[in-house]
């Protein structure tokens, strides 16, 4: 796989409202049509809030990777993840990371970096988070995204304690 690190699109996903773990299953099924070859899925992760506001619900979080079939941009994936988070009930935020049902975020789209108004890739603050490393770990651990300063493994090694974390299923 270290030949074809480059090619792979990552994208993370968390729910703490309703159902979550069934949420988190159904929409890794529903983006599993925009990958070709392999598709791989994290497990499940019920990780604390973090930058939420007070008493918010845990999350489950997990990973997907894929290589992407066709000509998708990340203008279009993101287009279509911010459509699936509608379908799953998402509404306009009013709070900065308030409770929702879908959340679902690039992380990095092959090796391209960009930034503007839309979109940020490699995702700015992916390589601190516990909850988008250690499922991302289960996956690709050798992989270094563009702008990051080592591979996943390295990066997860060196955060601090104080998110929690823990698996709930493969």
């Amino acid at each position: 796989m270290g030949d074809r690190m480059n090619e792979w699109v990552i994208v993370a996903l968390g729910s703490n409202l309703g159902d979550s773990r069934v949420i988190i299953l159904d929409a890794m099924d529903r983006l599993e049509s925009l990958g070709h070859d392999e598709f791989l899925r994290s497990s499940l992760w019920r990780t604390s809030p973090v930058d939420c506001p007070p008493e918010s619900p845990d999350f489950v979080n997990a990973v997907v990777a894929f290589r992407p079939k066709g000509e998708l941009s990340p203008p279009d994936l993101l287009a279509h993840l911010q459509s699936l988070e509608r379908e799953f009930g998402r509404r306009p935020k009013e709070i900065l990371n308030e409770p929702r049902p879908l959340d679902l975020d690039i992380i990095a789209f092959r090796n391209e970096v960009r930034s503007d108004a839309e979109l940020t890739i490699p995702h700015p603050r992916s390589h601190l988070r516990r909850f988008v490393l250690a499922p991302l770990a289960e996956l690709l651990p050798d992989y270094v995204a563009e702008g990051w300063t080592a591979n996943v493994r390295s990066l997860l090694d060196r955060l601090e304690d104080g998110e929690e974390i823990d698996k709930i299923c493969d």
